[in-house]
């Protein structure tokens, strides 16, 4: 069993910056950061393997960096230059095992949900 719990989320303006943090329990071989807005599907933003890999979607690889704490488990998305289309709800999901690369943006393969927490970006 894995329990996450995502810190981080707030009101900023375009431009600004923010990180939102996912500390998980247990020992999670798989992490990713999610995103939703109403009537959306969730959409992958981020993802690693603590033994290996870090992919993004390809609108905020040059503006967000997902980085580790590996013995805690923990996940940090630092994003930067944000815009008013990353306002979402952003969930943090967990998998006990690996993934491969191809299914590490799959929402479906994740058994372990955070329960969100919303970034607003607004002028």
């Amino acid at each position: 069993q894995v329990q996450l719990v995502e810190s981080g989320g707030g009101l900023v303006q375009p431009g600004d910056s923010l990180t939102l943090s996912c500390a998980a329990s247990g020992r999670p071989e798989t992490m990713a950061w999610f995103r939703q807005t109403a009537g959306q599907e969730r959409e992958f933003v981020a993802g690693l393997r603590f033994t290996g890999g870090i992919y993004y979607l390809d609108s905020v690889k040059d503006r967000f960096t997902l980085s580790k704490d590996t013995a805690k488990r923990t996940i940090y998305l630092h994003m930067n230059n944000l815009k008013p289309e990353d306002t979402a709800v952003y969930y943090c999901a967990a998998r006990l095992n690996r993934l491969i690369t191809s299914a590490v943006r799959q929402s479906s393969l994740y058994s372990y949900w955070g329960q969100g927490t919303q970034v607003s970006v607004s002028s």
